[in-house]
């Protein structure tokens, strides 16, 4: 029987203005008020066993979704300079303050009516920019584009080895899209308000694919089988049936895996790493679109068949053959895999990805973790399944003790132990290893993708800091928003470093809206500044606490209106893909009358386009030059023949703001110990972070820039900001900090470790703080430094940056590959 290609959908303006949700065969006038609707029950699913929802409700709320609004052009260009200003000098505030009047009284409002224009009939007036600027990124997606998160080890131990433990996690996952399909999954609610589900639609069975004009999300919605890596070794079997069910049991997938894993053992290592082609997925856009031609284009090879099992399988499992030492390991393993060249090969967990698809992660350890294609998706979406998956497998194994367990699911599969094997109708559950044709072309190619991915991993490095000493509950107590006390905790440690403060970007959920991604939260305010400032000088313990305070309820305020899409990064970069788009439809209109070509690419497609800058973060058009020179002024006229730039965008500003330093992201909860990603610039960090009831867990990336130092500098904070907090509490301000003592030269972490101390980054001993202790703690190392003199040769820096310079600025499929022997085990 034929292979089973993949799907292609409608193009992505066709989908994007189509204002209809997937699966409506639910007639959605039968569900007005929906939100009013939900019982207590129905939103807290684990309230008791039993059917909580009922089917179809999964999209319900989809048309009572607002649209996304587009905010006021004046709004939008005095938040523009609000947050530039405390990133600029003088000088520099002035001539953004004069390229945004500028820009309001000449292109801004005709951009702003365009805007409007194109937004009519379409679900979000950004959803297709944002499209594009994803796909028409160019450079490799690892650690550029991917994001990860490191579930938490299965509580039952028995589970926690490579085959129990992915076993458990597919079953659980097949669980989940089981829900999906059948639109059983309860709506995701924001105290109370449904938010849009349309992103897990794109979830499971899509790929991007690359071509010569920029990649595209192919999906299959009839995917009914799973893709499994081993040693970079190919293999596929079904899963599901027609119906959405599940044909296999947990045991059956667990026979099946080892199977697998027996089989890519029989394999030299580094003569499968020979034929590793996931590698290939990590190259450059371009590079790997001409080479997916290399694979299909021989009608009598068995290649375009493979990859076509490979681009339409629900999802990829990835069983790695090692066990990273510690957290730090685990994490750079889930984001980018090892590297490991023994006699001149490759045999490290790079080979053994495929990073256009999502990724479950199993290492031999049974650790696990998630890589997913961040393109339709966004962190909080592959959270929510993260989560369900790993409580589903809590679940399953209660069930197992007490079969009145409640259950995460609306509805099950039908026991597949218990069916009529022709119920499953055409399906084979045996694995089939996919056997390449490995041409010379293909050969010499992975050769080279190795290579540079190889580079790129060397290019990183990664630590973590699982902070033990409070989290949550001990912020709040002190009257903080959690998220707000962390990120003045990026701030404080990185002037405490560098002496200076850099632009930083935190992405706030949109999804109340229709189609919502995200928002930039720009981090650094006027309030930030002043309290890194007086954290640092000799200042009272009140003084401190008191500028912490302003600075993080300053945080929470525009996290509260970027959340209600008021920010100003999306709406000015429509407004900038709606000016390339004029531009472009004149060329166009020249080179018809000239009988030339237009000279003017599109907006994502200029060499100097910047990617998304982490997770969710704002696309940025082109910068002047290379990224590491952002903030130069460019030339307006050998970018745009055309038409001159608009003044905002052309303004050094809009470059500063587009290249961020700090790259954070909130997103977690117990399910998972790490989350993750790279930096978004050269001379950047990458900070994802998880706020715990009493712990905080953080994950720093970056092209070795001191990144361990940074996590000690950190953790210190933590400690010293407790015992400031505590002091203030009890009215015990000492006006001068002991860890600012010049000459200061106790150590409470030196010696043996002593019970109640807690564990700092990489198992570390950190100075313990107790209740009634009085004892100071060093910070990050500054303690021999006097504060008062370090406060004036700051200063002197700044006076000097604010001189005057003279610079400008299918239905069936036949058997594909060797069939696998199950009967043996």
């Amino acid at each position: 029987m034929p292979a089973r290609t993949i799907t292609m959908p409608k193009s992505l303006n066709e989908s994007l203005a189509d204002q209809q949700p997937p699966n409506t065969e639910t007639d959605r006038s039968s569900l007005n008020g929906i939100k009013e609707a939900y019982s207590p029950s129905e939103r807290e699913p684990l309230a008791k066993s039993g059917p909580k929802e009922k089917p179809g409700t999964t999209y319900a709320a989809q048309d009572q979704l607002p649209k996304l609004p587009i905010p006021e052009l004046e709004d939008t260009c005095r938040k523009f300079q609000a947050v530039l200003a405390p990133l600029q000098n003088r000088r520099e505030q002035d001539d953004t303050a004069a390229a945004v009047r500028d820009f309001l009284k000449t292109d801004g409002p005709e951009l702003q009516a365009r805007l409007k224009r194109y937004a009519t009939g379409k679900t979000s007036y950004i959803e297709q920019f944002w499209y594009d600027s994803y796909l028409n990124f160019d450079n490799s997606v690892v650690l550029n584009l991917n994001p990860f998160f490191l579930l938490e080890d299965d509580p039952t131990p028995a589970r926690n080895n490579q085959v129990t433990r992915a076993a458990s996690l597919v079953i659980s996952a097949l669980s989940f899209v089981r829900a999906v399909r059948k639109e059983e999954l309860p709506p995701d609610t924001l105290r109370g308000t449904p938010l849009c589900m349309y992103q897990y639609s794109r979830l499971f069975s899509t790929a991007r694919i690359p071509t010569e004009s920029g990649c595209q999300i192919a999906q299959d919605s009839g995917s009914r089988h799973i893709v499994v890596l081993c040693k970079g070794q190919f293999y596929w079997f079904d899963v599901m049936d027609d119906s959405s069910d599940i044909i296999m049991t947990e045991k059956d997938m667990a026979l099946n895996l080892q199977v697998i894993v027996d089989d890519a053992e029989v394999t030299p290592i580094q003569e499968a790493a020979k034929g590793a082609l996931g590698v290939l997925s990590t190259e450059n856009r371009k590079i790997w679109a001409g080479l997916r031609d290399v694979l299909t284009r021989d009608g009598e090879s068995n290649n375009a068949e493979c990859l076509s099992i490979v681009d339409s399988a629900l999802f990829i499992l990835c069983l790695d053959y090692t066990e990273p030492k510690n957290g730090a390991e685990l994490c750079g393993n889930m984001l980018c895999g090892t590297s490991e060249v023994v006699k001149g090969v490759q045999i490290g967990t790079c080979t053994n990805r495929w990073y256009d698809k999502m990724q479950i992660i199993v290492c031999k350890n049974g650790s696990a973790g998630i890589n997913f294609e961040h393109t339709g998706v966004d962190g909080h979406t592959v959270l929510r399944m993260a989560s369900d998956v790993y409580t589903d497998t809590i679940l399953r194994f209660a069930k197992s003790i007490n079969g009145q367990a409640p259950s995460l699911w609306t509805s099950t599969s039908p026991d597949p132990s218990k069916r009529d094997p022709n119920s499953f109708g055409d399906v084979s559950t045996t694995p089939h290893k996919l056997e390449w044709d490995m041409q010379p072309e293909l050969s010499t190619a992975l050769r080279f993708a190795e290579t540079r991915l190889a580079d790129l991993i060397q290019q990183n490095e990664f630590e973590i800091l699982e902070f033990a000493g409070y989290g949550k509950n001990f912020i709040t107590s002190m009257g903080f928003s959690p998220d707000a006390f962390v990120q003045m905790a990026f701030q404080a440690a990185y002037y405490g470093l560098y002496g200076r403060v850099e632009n930083t970007y935190e992405p706030a959920m949109t999804k109340v809206f229709l189609h919502g991604r995200t928002e930039a939260i720009r981090v650094v305010t006027h309030e930030s500044v002043d309290f890194v400032k007086t954290f640092w000088a000799d200042n009272s313990s009140q003084q401190k606490v008191d500028a912490l305070k302003k600075a993080s309820q300053k945080h929470t305020a525009l996290t509260k209106e970027c959340a209600k899409a008021l920010g100003q990064d999306r709406h000015l970069y429509a407004l900038y893909c709606v000016w390339q788009r004029a531009v472009d439809e004149e060329g166009a209109e020249a080179a018809s009358s000239n009988g030339c070509s237009s000279p003017v690419d599109g907006p994502s497609s200029e060499p100097g386009m910047s990617p998304p800058q982490g997770p969710s973060e704002s696309p940025s058009p082109p910068r002047s030059s290379s990224g590491n020179d952002a903030g130069k002024s460019r030339s307006p006229s050998s970018k745009v023949p055309l038409q001159q730039i608009p003044s905002l965008f052309s303004d050094p500003g809009y470059d500063r703001i587009n290249n961020t330093i700090l790259s954070t992201s909130n997103c977690g909860n117990p399910a998972l110990r790490h989350f993750g990603f790279g930096p978004s610039s050269a001379d950047g960090f990458g900070i994802g972070y998880i706020i715990k009831d009493d712990s905080i867990s953080i994950c720093i990336s970056s092209k070795h820039r001191q990144t361990k130092r940074f996590v000690a500098s950190l953790e210190a904070y933590f400690l010293e900001v407790k015992r400031l907090l505590r002091s203030v509490k009890k009215g015990e301000s000492t006006g001068r900090s002991k860890v600012r003592e010049s000459g200061q030269e106790k150590r409470r972490g030196t010696g043996k470790v002593i019970k109640g101390q807690t564990q700092g980054s990489e198992g570390v001993p950190a100075p313990g703080i107790g209740e009634d202790e009085e004892e100071d703690e060093e910070l990050g190392g500054y303690g021999f430094f006097d504060a008062g003199m370090l406060l004036q040769a700051l200063k002197a820096s700044q006076e000097e940056k604010e001189k005057p310079s003279g610079k400008g600025a299918g239905s069936t499929r036949r058997a594909i590959g060797k069939k696998l022997r199950v009967s043996e085990y």
